[in-house]
């Protein structure tokens, strides 16, 4: 789609009588930043950007760009790994990045209410200050925005212990494509009255409406934290000491990853770490604990991990017994990112898996990728404990190697995305896994919340089904 000159003209115009004057940008002062996300592709550049400061400057900025037809992509962080907010030709970009305040925590209801634009590490901190925390992390917390981690129902290294983001969401307030409001800060536990319109915008990518604040939960701050790196024999060693630790240490239990042999082996030589255990076995864990009491706590686990070991299921292991220790073992795993996208040629896939099948998923899909390209390499680490792996492979084949790793997906009924999202560059594959049904109540929806199509258009499904979708 092209941008109308004229139409773009008077929709700045119009919104320039509320909107202050750092609010527009046009031309030159559209940086390049503007143009994509966290991947490699970049997008078209938008004729303007919207730059609002609060909720009422959102639904200016969506009322007058529904009036005229306009098509908005939704820019937060820019952190997406699926093109969700790179924006498309014809598009105008709404960003949240100015609207980024927090409001006092509440500690009786243990909640705080936070602008879409605020960052992630930004709750995270003002939680910490009030000897609280939140319950999602990842690696771009730094960057990564409230509006944007909700919008794609984020999840990280602790959905084990918390949950993904909708369960740490207990109100939110929301602008239509039309600019109406819906808000809902209440933060009640417990609210059965009438339809919960919040879930409508949690992990739908910014199609249905925009975030523009949330009442996010706050949990208290764990008195005992460990965490320990482990050498298995087998990923199903992984899998039954996954289940044996839950037995054992029940909500203990804050993150259970697993690193493959050459991704340990990569991050070791990438980063020159000192390894915590030998770069000989099978499989790897990294295992953490959060609770409230520090000596009975990490005792437990000690003991858990002794079992394991008598076991067999554990062959070698490294506990943390200080701050750095802790740390240190943490780098590892943040280290794989790192160590893998050194390397050029890397596609990525953030799927989701039932746990019993994943090791029968690895030998097929793995036999399918090299059948699409014999000179594959494979990198896989990821979040064992909710069944999302981070299936990585170096290919020049991209598109064929995508078919195969995603038609093995569905084959064992997983998800082609576990947490990352659909945006554009995954919607080719969605209805692998979804059905016809699903797929029909999507568009139907999106029709009732955006009957002109504005809101990120394009993104998760295309309005009018493409004819080999129910092939």
């Amino acid at each position: 789609m092209t941008a109308c000159p004229e139409r773009l003209d008077a929709i700045a115009a119009n919104l320039a009588r509320v909107l202050d004057k750092n609010a527009i940008l046009a031309g030159a002062a559209v940086g390049a930043a503007y143009c994509g996300d966290a991947t490699d592709e970049r997008g078209a550049a938008p004729a303007l950007v919207f730059r609002p400061k609060n909720t009422q400057e959102v639904a200016a900025v969506l009322s007058a760009c529904n009036a005229a037809g306009q098509p908005v992509v939704v820019q937060g962080g820019r952190t997406g790994l699926s093109g969700g907010a790179r924006p498309q030709a014809g598009e105008v970009s709404l960003s949240l990045e100015r609207m980024t305040s927090l409001g006092a925590i509440d500690r009786a209801a243990g909640t705080i209410i936070a602008d879409a634009g605020a960052t992630l590490q930004s709750v995270q901190e003002k939680a910490h200050d009030h000897d609280l925390m939140f319950g999602v992390d990842i690696g771009a917390r730094g960057t990564a925005t409230i509006g944007g981690n909700i919008a794609t129902n984020a999840g990280g290294i602790r959905v084990l212990r918390y949950g993904m983001y909708r369960a740490q969401v207990m109100g939110l307030e929301a602008v239509l494509a039309d600019g109406t409001v819906l808000s809902n800060l209440k933060g009640l536990a417990k609210d059965n009255s009438g339809y919960d319109l919040g879930a409508c915008f949690i992990g739908t990518e910014g199609t249905l409406g925009v975030i523009t604040r949330a009442c996010l939960k706050l949990h208290p701050k764990p008195r005992a934290q460990a965490n320990a790196f482990c050498a298995l024999p087998s990923l199903g060693a992984a899998i039954s000491l996954l289940e044996s630790l839950r037995g054992t240490l029940g909500p203990l239990l804050s993150a259970f990853e697993v690193i493959f042999p050459n991704v340990y082996a990569g991050v070791i030589a990438h980063s020159g770490a000192t390894p915590p255990v030998p770069v000989n076995a099978g499989m790897y864990a990294l295992i953490e604990i959060q609770g409230q009491s520090e000596t009975d706590d990490e005792a437990r686990f000690s003991e858990a991990l002794m079992v394991a070991y008598e076991d067999g299921l554990v062959s070698d292991v490294a506990v943390s017994t200080s701050a750095r220790d802790y740390a240190a073992i943490w780098a590892l795993r943040e280290g794989a990112s790192q160590f893998i996208f050194s390397m050029d040629h890397v596609t990525g896939f953030d799927i989701g898996l039932p746990i019993p099948v994943m090791q029968a998923f690895i030998e097929t899909a793995s036999h399918a990728v090299l059948s699409a390209d014999p000179d594959a390499q494979f990198y896989i680490f990821g979040h064992l404990g909710d069944g999302n792996l981070h299936y990585l492979v170096r290919t020049r084949e991209h598109a064929r190697v995508a078919d195969a790793a995603f038609a093995a997906v569905a084959r064992y009924g997983g998800a082609i995305s576990a947490e990352h999202g659909i945006g554009l560059d995954k919607k080719r594959w969605l209805p692998w896994v979804r059905t016809p049904a699903e797929m029909a109540a999507m568009r139907r929806l999106k029709s009732a919340f955006d009957p002109h199509n504005i809101l990120n258009p394009g993104r998760v499904f295309d309005l009018k089904p493409a004819a080999a979708e129910y092939v």
